[in-house]
């Protein structure tokens, strides 16, 4: 009887390989095929055509010396530090709708959070360029209804801007000392639909017996969430920055789509993926360009190694 349990075990183990075999091989030629494609043509000068000249190291040695490259760096330390800060709002909205009573409005209140997943990105892309418009776009005339322009104008005289003016639309994607401010604010009020589901995940982790020996010593709502809730979701947080770091330095389409393929005015808003597809797609350098996504990989698993390394989970 052991020896025809054991059996069925060994067949249903085969049967699992067998169906996880296949997934692999498209795995393979779908994802890592075109990566070693990447490494192998980094070694080359390669126009994307047939012909193709071994060059070595020289496309590396290239790297060291691309002032672009390097220096967009600056702005997307800048945009990944402002993107942990827009984790922020999504935390704090899973746990106000992780503390609803009702099962029935928290289900509602999740749907809501996910609708916006519907819209293609790329659409929601168009309508915030749509937004920094500087004649009819709904941010300036907000500025002017709430009268937040009048006070950008007069701190513009104290510390002598000159970006804000009366009478004079601001061009949020024009001037190149805008650039980085857009590319922040973009995305508010920052509620990230993935986010909040995975954090709310983290939540619902938590067993009621918790709350209610808080409750007995007296825990305020800022405490429950400083003391409980935040330190026992921390492996949906760990999760989620890693992801987000990775993203953020891959990410080049808001910054295309918002600025063009220089990055707008004096290459302010230029991030890595940004250069990487110039170089590809509008200078025909497609050697120097998989040159440029194999060091920004190690950089990013250099990135994702220190975040594992520093933000520990204790349980």
């Amino acid at each position: 009887m052991p020896t025809t349990i054991s059996k069925k075990k060994v067949l249903k183990e085969w049967k699992l390989y067998l169906f996880i075999l296949p997934s692999f091989l498209f795995i393979g030629l779908f994802a890592y095929y075109p990566a070693l494609s990447a490494v192998y043509h980094s070694f080359f000068s390669w126009s994307g055509g047939d012909t193709k000249e071994f060059i070595g190291l020289d496309n590396f040695s290239r790297i060291l010396g691309d002032t672009v490259f390097w220096g967009s760096f600056a702005t997307i330390s800048v945009l990944a530090i402002a993107n942990v800060f827009k984790m922020i709002p999504s935390i704090f909205l899973a746990v106000l709708i992780h503390r609803l009573s009702s099962e029935r409005w928290q289900y509602w209140y999740r749907v809501l959070v996910v609708l916006p997943m519907i819209v293609p990105s790329l659409v929601t892309l168009f309508i915030w360029k749509f937004f920094y418009d500087p004649n009819f776009g709904i941010l300036n005339q907000f500025l002017d209804a709430t009268g937040i322009k009048t006070l950008l104008v007069g701190l513009d005289h104290f510390f002598h801007w000159d970006i804000f003016f009366q009478n004079v639309p601001v061009a949020w994607l024009g001037e190149s000392a805008l650039v980085i401010p857009a590319l922040i604010l973009w995305g508010f009020p920052w509620i990230g639909s993935v986010s909040v589901l995975v954090f709310l995940v983290g939540l619902q982790s938590i067993g009621s017996q918790i709350y209610e020996a808080a409750e007995l010593d007296g825990v305020s709502s800022f405490q429950k969430f400083l003391y409980i809730e935040f330190p026992l979701i921390m492996t949906q947080v760990r999760v989620t920055l890693v992801l987000l770091i990775i993203g953020t330095l891959q990410s080049y389409g808001l910054q295309f789509l918002l600025l063009g393929e220089n990055g707008g005015p004096g290459g302010r808003g230029m991030v890595p993926g940004l250069w990487m597809f110039n170089r590809a797609f509008i200078a025909g350098e497609f050697g120097y360009a998989c040159a440029l996504g194999l060091c920004l990989f190690v950089i990013i698993l250099l990135l994702t190694s220190l975040n594992n390394k520093y933000v520990r989970v204790d349980k």
